[in-house]
């Protein structure tokens, strides 16, 4: 599934541009948030971090503590700190952020939500989840209270608690949310609205999850053909409804049919973003199971080797995203007979688990 954090970072631009007006000191922290952003898009978080950074200084010089130009700037940055697996470093800006909208806002305004989103969605990450359950039921009580059952706004709160009941394999509970949010998006949107593939894929992930492999077929399918006519053979988006469908035929061992569609993904994104953006590690680490599900040993090996590549570039070589890939690579090893191999990594793992996070 996947995350909403563009969602959430644009609708706090439409806050930004609601209640901010333009001045010539605000254009200093404009191109500075926009350029933290524009690096955070290419997968260059340290300069992004940098970047979001100097626009909170600027923001809370130019505006003072509790502004709609500081709070951006805190809910980027604590973006980025996520990303990068820091989630210490980004509560608190996360925290803050939403304490500023509060202010200004009042607690009840359902644009506040945005920011209780953010903070949901990293309790979530940590697996918190009573913490995550509990801001996203306010969020979503407040968006049903305030515009409506039916609005596209409440499909998204249904969406995130179905997501975080999905994390914790509560199947049963994530289903009706899902299948929930997918009526209000087709009446609200229409069949054809790339929201409506989303939902698509919500619910054919818990079908899938079921092993009821028939049913989620369809769903996947028609969730790629929104992707394709609404946004294009080339967006990101269409890889991902590439890459569910491979994972659905990988299931199945259907691997000649999961390999193409994991490689049109793989081909998709190299084009959209470069070869080394980190939105590829996912596809990577598909292309790499599916190949040592088969004993391609070699194949299976040199998409893992990609997949920690760039992890060690975006992420640095002690992050714990990096220790999953050396564990990857080790378990490879040992299949392959080359035991030393695997030790090396494996204790390499292991130190990087030992530090703190």
């Amino acid at each position: 599934m996947k995350s909403r954090r563009f969602c959430w970072l644009a609708s706090l631009w439409m806050l930004l541009g609601c209640v901010s007006p333009a001045s010539a000191q605000g254009d200093a922290w404009r191109s500075l948030i926009q350029q933290a952003d524009i690096f955070y898009q290419q997968g260059r978080y340290d300069e992004g971090t940098a970047a979001a950074r100097m626009a909170l200084e600027t923001a809370e010089r130019e505006q003072g503590a509790v502004h709609p130009d500081v709070a951006t700037s805190l809910n980027l940055l604590g973006l980025l700190y996520r990303t990068k697996g820091d989630y210490a470093a980004a509560e608190p800006l996360y925290e803050r952020s939403l304490a500023i909208m509060e202010k200004i806002l009042g607690p009840e305004h359902h644009t506040v939500d945005i920011a209780v989103g953010n903070l949901a969605e990293l309790y979530q990450a940590q697996g918190r989840y009573a913490e995550a359950e509990r801001l996203y039921t306010r969020a979503l009580g407040n968006v049903e209270r305030v515009l409506g059952p039916h609005h596209p706004n409440v499909a998204t709160w249904l969406s995130s608690l179905g997501e975080l009941h999905y994390a914790q394999g509560r199947f049963s509970a994530a289903q009706p949310l899902h299948e929930r949010a997918l009526s209000i998006r087709e009446n609200a949107l229409g069949p054809y609205n790339p929201a409506v593939a989303a939902s698509l894929n919500n619910v054919a992930a818990v079908h899938r999850a079921r092993g009821e492999f028939g049913a989620a077929e369809p769903l996947y399918k028609r969730s790629l053909d929104i992707a394709v006519k609404r946004l294009g053979e080339g967006h990101p988006a269409v890889a991902v409804a590439l890459n569910n469908l491979g994972e659905l035929y990988g299931a199945q061992r259907r691997y000649a049919e999961a390999e193409s569609f994991h490689r049109r993904a793989l081909a998709l994104l190299e084009a959209a973003m470069g070869s080394e953006h980190p939105d590829l590690d996912s596809t990577l680490n598909y292309l790499a199971e599916l190949h040592g599900a088969q004993a391609q040993f070699m194949a299976a090996e040199y998409f893992y080797r990609r997949s920690l590549r760039i992890r060690e570039t975006h992420f640095g070589v002690d992050h714990a995203a990096v220790a999953s890939s050396l564990e990857s690579l080790s378990r490879l090893y040992r299949v392959m007979g080359r035991p030393e191999d695997a030790k090396t990594l494996s204790d390499r793992a292991a130190r990087i688990r030992a530090r703190p996070q």
